[in-house]
């Protein structure tokens, strides 16, 4: 690819991807500070510490090992295996560079954004007993529930996209968005975080989702090689 374009990608990039990355970053530190220091005292965040005190009533037998599930498998280091493995999957099976660059940017950029944000908010976990090693960073947002999300419902989207009909569609979106359900709810019932600290996680992880698929999944947005050969069959087209 020539240098121009080669800057032309760049800039594509940076105003399809990155700007609006940025632009979520300060979001996702604007609702940090705005739960944290100025409506913290205000109904319902008021309450969140008694819905976390009522979970712990809820512990025991069967409940803990099925939180225990759902928390592993939005795990760092289980997130990154699967997310290798499905990309690669998805590449061979499609030799397409679309589906897996948006399964792994979505994964990456969430993040990046995640542990952005808990630099600049410093918020302490729920007050009660915590099932799991409280990682060093702050309890907003939640990192787990906004690596579930952007992993698992990124791959419904995509095996959605796939199937051919609607009963298919609505079968995997359903199957792989009860997972990201199941990791909220379970890291709230052991302890480690606030319900406000899930909506953030959802903010976080549905914006990144939006953006990853506006720049990979749209076809109608060339990137690279295929931008060179778009703009060669319009002038084919128009002689």
């Amino acid at each position: 690819m020539s240098l121009a374009g080669t800057w032309a990608v760049v800039r594509q990039a940076a105003a399809r991807l990155v700007l609006p990355l940025v632009l979520l970053y300060a979001v996702m530190v604007g609702l940090g500070m705005l739960i944290t220091r100025v409506v913290d005292d205000v109904w319902p965040l008021t309450v969140e510490d008694d819905l976390n005190r009522q979970l712990v009533t809820e512990r025991g037998g069967t409940s803990d090992a099925i939180s225990k599930v759902f928390s592993t498998l939005a795990d760092t280091h289980v997130v990154i295996g699967i997310t290798a493995v499905i990309a690669l999957a998805l590449y061979v099976t499609s030799r397409n560079w679309r589906e897996p660059a948006f399964l792994i940017g979505a994964v990456a950029a969430q993040s990046i954004i995640f542990v952005l944000t808990t630099l600049m908010i410093d918020r302490e976990r729920p007050a009660v007993e915590h099932m799991d090693v409280s990682p060093p960073t702050s309890s907003f947002p939640s990192g787990h529930t906004s690596a579930a999300i952007a992993l698992y419902v990124g791959v419904g989207l995509v095996m959605a996209a796939r199937c051919t009909t609607r009963r298919g569609r609505w079968t995997w979106l359903a199957l792989l968005v009860s997972i990201p359900i199941g990791v909220a709810l379970t890291r709230m019932y052991r302890g480690m975080h606030h319900p406000s600290d899930v909506v953030g996680s959802l903010v976080n992880a549905t914006t990144v989702l939006f953006i990853m698929a506006r720049g990979f999944l749209d076809r109608t947005v060339h990137w690279g090689r295929e931008k060179v050969g778009a703009v060669r069959e319009a002038v084919a087209a128009r002689t």
